[in-house]
């Protein structure tokens, strides 16, 4: 909830998705990222993320992939390894990641409350 009220601050959601930390199912952490769309999308608010997202301490390089139309902000060994969010072997490069190195699911997990943190106090353009 916390990060959808961050990135409401730049714009109306259209979309946003954001994944569980702890599958309970199958036992793990899982590597924590977040998807959103604004239904008027204003010029120059995602550098302005992508800045914010660049100014934060956290454990892990950062990537806010703008390829298609929704804005997803990510770990970037994450995208380098699937080769793209378009590669159909993106949900198996996640899948990968959250059963084989937990630990980097929960650096994942704690920068992205940062991250979230962040955004919820710089001040709007």
């Amino acid at each position: 909830m916390d990060a959808m009220k961050a990135l409401s601050r730049f714009g109306e959601l259209a979309w946003f998705k954001l994944p569980t930390e702890y599958n309970d199912e199958f036992g793990y952490h899982q590597v924590a990222y977040m998807g959103w769309r604004y239904k008027a999308p204003r010029e120059g608010v995602d550098q302005f993320i992508e800045d914010v997202v660049k100014g934060v301490p956290t454990q892990l390089a950062w990537v806010l992939d703008r390829t298609r139309r929704n804005r997803i902000l990510l770990p970037d060994r994450v995208l380098l390894e699937a080769g793209g969010l378009g590669n159909p072997a993106f949900a198996d490069v996640v899948h990968s990641v959250n059963t084989r190195d937990q630990e980097f699911c929960m650096a994942s997990i704690s920068d992205l409350a940062l991250i979230v943190q962040h955004l919820q106090r710089v001040p709007v353009p």
